[in-house]
């Protein structure tokens, strides 16, 4: 098959024009192609073929020649230039769908819609032209409303857009300023920086300055932290430089039985300890370890020592119940021989030692209601002034004896022994004063 264009021969008569076939009108607003119905593909509506093969296209405002058509059957002429058309119609459909789906750029498909308007005034179709230009129109009209519409979109887009940064980055800027737990809000930005990676569609300048105040942010969040953990090594390094001191000075207690003042110096170390602070955590670990082993070992041996002591009271507080029993059966019908005996008692009771704290104030009682009953016990000539001299000097030295146990059992041997000094001279008194009460009858 073989054809010609205008030019390609001597020109023909041309015949008067023909009016076109009737066309759809599109309603205001809204693209051909969604109100009517495609343009006709039937090309001997909108053209026709000479016996010499000119082919003539037939519009609303005449007819042109598009081409000569030299390979016979004229109906083969009709169908080529009527495919050329339908090629047009499928592209302008393209453009219609991809406009009213939003698939494409508004803009781009308006200046599409435009250059291939320019064509048809030279285009080689047979078909209705006419109302191909009005669905082009349609496109490029319909194309400015979408495009304000796109721009609408984009605009509101990029406002939800720079409001998600804006979020983020004050955020940022808190944490920067006032966050406390370190890992977390370290956390928190490097969530913040990949949720502000996927965030896209901000102008460049708006951009650039929400990346300034992130970025500040982040840098001034590491400062904070970095300040912190300096200052917290030196807490740490000073808190074990006073821990090794104190266990320095716990081991060099931990072999006193000094028992009394050793407890309270462990005490006191024990506070000092806590007010320390913390070193780092293997450190203080290892520091209490060796603290709490000489502390252990202080109170271990204290312990034991308690233990013996404790069974030796047992044994004391046993002889002095016998020392009672045997007391108890003194007979003061012969007074002399009666003071003498509890005399004898007396001096083993001293050379026991201690029993039981919660057993020597009942022991104690218990002998003096002994004491009483031989001090008490009927005498003849005796001097009643002489008497009661005797009875406030054993009164004295039963005194300074309850003052003595009362001492020991606080810890407090240096008391102890002073006020157990003071009950022994008190006691010779009482004895001399008794032995003159004797002679004197």
């Amino acid at each position: 098959m073989t054809t010609s264009e205008p030019g390609g021969q001597a020109s023909s008569p041309k015949p008067a024009p023909r009016p076109g076939p009737a066309r759809p009108v599109p309603r205001p607003g809204r693209p051909a192609a969604a109100v009517a119905a495609p343009p006709s593909s039937d090309p001997h509506r909108f053209g026709r073929v000479d016996p010499d093969g000119t082919v003539w296209l037939i519009t609303g405002s005449g007819e042109r020649v598009i081409g000569s058509w030299q390979a016979g059957d004229p109906e083969a002429a009709y169908a080529h230039f009527g495919r050329r058309f339908d090629d047009l119609q499928t592209e302008v459909a393209l453009m219609e769908r991809r406009l009213e789906s939003g698939t494409g750029d508004a803009r781009k498909i308006k200046a599409a819609a435009q250059a291939l308007a320019e064509t048809l005034p030279t285009a080689h179709v047979l078909g209705d032209v006419d109302a191909i230009a009005e669905r082009l129109a349609a496109i490029a009209a319909h194309a400015d409303e979408a495009a304000h519409a796109d721009k609408a979109k984009r605009e509101e887009f990029r406002a939800a857009q720079t409001a998600r940064k804006e979020a983020l980055a004050a955020e940022a800027e808190d944490l920067a300023a006032n966050a406390t737990q370190w890992k977390a809000a370290g956390d928190r930005l490097r969530d913040i920086l990949e949720e502000w990676r996927t965030i896209t569609g901000l102008d460049r300048k708006t951009d650039d300055a929400l990346w300034k105040r992130y970025s500040a942010a982040r840098e001034q969040f590491n400062r904070r932290r970095g300040s912190h953990f300096a200052e917290l090594d030196r807490e740490r390094a000073g808190a074990r430089q006073a821990k090794e001191a104190l266990c320095e000075r716990a081991e060099a207690l931990s072999d006193s039985t000094d028992w009394g003042p050793t407890g309270v110096a462990f005490r006191d170390l024990l506070s000092e300890w806590k007010a320390a602070g913390r070193a780092a955590k293997d450190v203080d670990d290892a520091l209490w370890q060796r603290f709490k082993a000489a502390q252990d070992k202080f109170f271990g041996a204290r312990n034991a020592a308690n233990a013996e002591r404790d069974a030796e009271f047992r044994a004391n507080a046993e002889a002095k119940e016998a020392l009672l029993a045997e007391a108890e059966k003194i007979d003061t019908s012969d007074l002399d021989a009666a003071r003498a005996a509890l005399r004898v008692i007396g001096d083993k009771w001293d050379a026991i030692g201690k029993v039981p704290r919660e057993r020597a104030a009942d022991l104690e009682r218990r002998l003096r209601v002994i004491e009483k009953k031989v001090r008490e016990a009927p005498t003849r000539g005796v001097d009643p002034e002489a008497q009661a001299r005797a009875d406030q000097f054993r009164a004295r030295a039963e005194q300074y004896e309850r003052q003595a146990e009362k001492a020991a059992a606080a810890g407090r041997d240096k008391d102890a022994a002073d006020a157990r000094a003071n009950a022994e001279q008190w006691r010779q008194w009482a004895d001399a004063a008794a032995e003159a009460l004797g002679k004197g009858r």
